[in-house]
């Protein structure tokens, strides 16, 4: 399309399960899309720099998954003007180069809420009714009831109130629970109105029996949960991690379950997802009989995966019309800055 006279709104997406009314709306939109063909189990983050370029070349918008979206790449596509994240997290993406290039990064803010917060919510019953270490026994033949504990009436500490954390909030009023959180910019009417404590992280730590984690990734949240957090948490008490793997040493982490320390965790994220050297972790931390994990699947149901495509294709729709996302999905808009 380069010096055709035609404006470019090709838009590669690389990733899987992309669904047909999606497709449509940014085909209706004079948009020609390129669905990445990549091989099974592969998913766009194994991608090289190289492929990532090769598959990239021409495009004007990218409706990206886990690929990092280095200042390398960036400036190996220029014609590239929309980095559109199907999901809320965007550590991966260097936004100071998109601001330097030109370019715009969003994320599909509002279109997995409901499916993480589900998913937290599993996590957590599952984790604290032990339905992991039942069925393995069932299984081996051993049909002993194990002790388990509820979530109606206990204490639970949510760190971090963003949109995520309001879903779990509202899910969480049916138990009659304590509300306790962790949040810097926390609304005091929105606080008020859902009996929610607001308090130090030491303090949420030390009172609650489930700790949901729901901050996101930045350097002053990495390893937010360490050896020293789980030291202070109850050894009753069961961890839900269902937002970044960073947030939580996840050595520390092992050696709290295996001590004792704290009675179980329900984990949607791990440290190995970003760095190699913890796969021997993340291996011996979901072999434990009190882990129930599931592979960074909290956002990955059929309609919530639906609603954050379309909010991904609506961003990028906008950006190549010349016009503006919603707000609340924009993490770097480089024509105001580049």
């Amino acid at each position: 399309m380069r010096g055709s006279g035609v404006p470019n709104r090709r838009v590669v997406v690389t990733q899987r399960f992309f669904d047909e009314e999606t497709v449509a709306y940014l085909e209706q939109a004079g948009c020609t899309v390129v669905q990445a063909e990549l091989p099974p189990g592969q998913a766009d983050g194994n991608l090289s720099h190289d492929e990532l370029v090769a598959i990239l070349d021409g495009a004007a918008g990218w409706i990206v998954g886990h690929a990092r979206v280095t200042r390398e790449l960036q400036s190996a596509l220029p014609d590239l003007r929309i980095i559109s994240r199907r999901g809320v997290g965007y550590e991966r993406v260097d936004v100071a180069a998109a601001n330097d290039l030109g370019k715009v990064v969003c994320i599909a803010a509002g279109g997995n809420d409901a499916s993480v917060a589900d998913h937290t919510m599993a996590l957590m019953l599952a984790a604290g009714h032990r339905f992991r270490e039942t069925q393995q026994n069932m299984i081996a033949g051993n049909w002993a009831i194990l002790m388990g504990s509820d979530l109606y009436k206990k204490t639970v500490g949510i760190v971090g109130l963003g949109r995520i954390g309001r879903s779990l909030v509202q899910r969480l009023q049916g138990f009659d629970v304590r509300l306790l959180a962790v949040e810097a910019n926390a609304d005091p009417d929105y606080v008020r109105q859902n009996g929610i404590e607001l308090v130090e992280l030491g303090e949420l730590l030390a009172s609650s029996d489930y700790v949901s984690l729901h901050a996101p990734l930045t350097p002053d949240t990495r390893f937010l949960i360490d050896a020293a957090a789980l030291d202070r948490m109850k050894p009753t008490a069961i961890l839900i991690n269902a937002a970044r793997g960073g947030l939580v040493d996840d050595r520390a982490l092992l050696a709290a379950l295996k001590a004792g320390q704290i009675a179980a965790a329900g984990l949607d994220v791990f440290m190995s997802e970003s760095d190699p050297d913890y796969k021997a972790v993340t291996d011996e931390l979901i072999a434990l009989p009190n882990v129930i994990a599931t592979p960074h699947a909290g956002a990955s149901t059929r309609e919530g995966l639906d609603r954050t495509n379309m909010v991904a294709a609506m961003c990028v729709v906008a950006v190549l019309d010349g016009g503006d996302p919603p707000a609340q999905c924009v993490v770097a808009d480089g024509r105001r800055t580049g």
